[in-house]
């Protein structure tokens, strides 16, 4: 795209597959749990988007003007493997949401 900071969907492109399940819906927001089968840059952050979903807090792909005070996107990986790539071996890391996520959900709940 003629944006250089920008990744969008585009016939022909690089394949990219997430897979999206709703885990709650409120009013103006919907939380969701991605799984991804490829690793493109901004991957979800575009395919949300591309289906006018974007993330809060997503002033590049989604609204310019944010509701929240976020120093980035409500994206959080809670549980992150791959394969080490020189030890050839699965590692595997989990964490909780943090608690700032977690205040916002309980906003949006509420809303």
């Amino acid at each position: 795209p003629p944006e250089r900071i920008k990744i969008a969907v585009v016939e022909g492109g690089r394949e990219a597959i997430t897979h999206y399940e709703v885990m709650e819906m409120y009013k103006n927001n919907t939380l969701v749990k991605c799984i991804l089968e490829t690793g493109r840059t901004h991957q979800i952050r575009v395919h949300m988007s591309y289906i006018a979903h974007p993330l809060v807090g997503d002033a590049v792909y989604g609204l310019k003007k944010q509701r929240f005070n976020l120093k980035g996107q409500m994206l959080h990986a809670k549980k992150l493997g791959f394969i080490h790539p020189t030890k050839n071996q699965y590692m595997e890391f989990e964490t909780p949401i943090p608690e700032y996520f977690q205040r916002i959900v309980n906003i949006v709940k509420n809303d």
